[in-house]
């Protein structure tokens, strides 16, 4: 099975570009409820994930700033403790497996880096557990 079965489309992803603010990261991250979003180079290229934590300990670091006060701080200027690490598109879904096992999402990246969508736990685990479901409804109708 090819992975871009489970892809959701960068179009239909909350994603936060390296000019934005950090006011502007966790206003998108709030609004979509989301703890984690990839973090793109303003030429779409994956630089890495932004959590809710890395941006709250960006905020303590810097004396808990207002709102206003969080449109001058970049984003790039927060530290990130880990990053989500993407597949290529043509990835095998062993290679994906694996990295699903220990991430929320995964980024996919064409040969140039360039983010072309995720992959989400959620997604693999729905389509595995339809799968598993499918031979116990066989044999119940036997």
């Amino acid at each position: 099975m090819n992975i871009l079965f489970f892809l959701t489309p960068k179009s239909e992803v909350a994603c936060v570009q390296e000019d934005d603010t950090l006011r502007q990261a966790l206003e998108k991250m709030e609004h979509h409820g989301y703890s984690a979003v990839p973090l793109l180079s303003v030429d779409g290229k994956y630089i890495g994930t932004i959590t809710d934590g890395d941006v709250l300990w960006g905020i303590k670091e810097r004396g808990f700033p207002s709102l206003r006060d969080m449109e001058d701080i970049s984003v790039m200027e927060i530290d990130r403790v880990r990053d989500n690490k993407p597949v290529h598109i043509n990835e095998s879904m062993e290679g994906l497996l694996e990295k699903v096992s220990a991430q929320n999402f995964v980024p996919v990246v064409d040969d140039e880096r360039i983010f072309i969508g995720i992959v989400t736990r959620k997604d693999i685990i729905q389509y595995l557990a339809s799968k598993a479901d499918k031979p116990s409804a066989q044999m119940a109708s036997v």
